[in-house]
């Protein structure tokens, strides 16, 4: 799987440094769940329990490759989310701060949008995205998905926006 500057795989063991050093970084966690940084033995927990088992059916998080250094640069993908009390779909992705402004996050995001749709068969995707979180806000835009709803996810207020396959 990969663009032409990224590329996507499963994470292995091997690449839990990378995990970890991206929820330590206050920036970088500052809209995902509560904001706050993780220590080395939650993010391994959350690597162990959540993460690595997470690949279902062609969906989870895959490890960003920046295809020229090989380098790991974040982490997107599709995951199973409930909200609202409804089975949803939501294209997630991270990126270590340094490769911020870059479109990673946009390439990123349009490959596994397409690549949802096309593979796995999705007809409708969401980004949950906190309100403030501007940069955010703007790939999903991009993607051409648009603002649905207001919602509370994990207790945390969120933005919905949604793609479907026939807009």
């Amino acid at each position: 799987m990969e663009t032409e500057r990224l590329q996507f795989r499963c994470y292995t063991n091997d690449d839990f440094p990378f995990f970890a050093s991206l929820w330590a970084d206050s920036d970088v966690v500052q809209f995902i769940g509560k904001g706050m940084t993780r220590s080395t033995e939650e993010a391994h927990k959350s690597f162990q329990e959540w993460l690595l088992p997470g690949y279902r059916e062609g969906r989870g998080l895959y490890l960003i490759l920046h295809k020229e250094t090989m380098q790991p640069i974040g982490h997107a993908g599709v995951v199973q989310q409930a909200v609202d009390g409804k089975k949803e779909f939501e294209i997630g992705y991270w990126l270590a701060k340094e490769y911020w402004g870059n479109g990673y996050a946009t390439e990123a995001a349009s490959f596994f949008k397409e690549y949802a749709s096309k593979q796995l068969g999705l007809k409708r995707l969401i980004c949950l995205i906190q309100q403030q979180n501007e940069r955010s806000i703007s790939v999903a835009s991009k993607l051409g998905m648009v603002h649905e709803k207001n919602t509370t996810f994990n207790t945390i207020p969120v933005n919905v926006y949604t793609w479907t396959s026939d807009q």
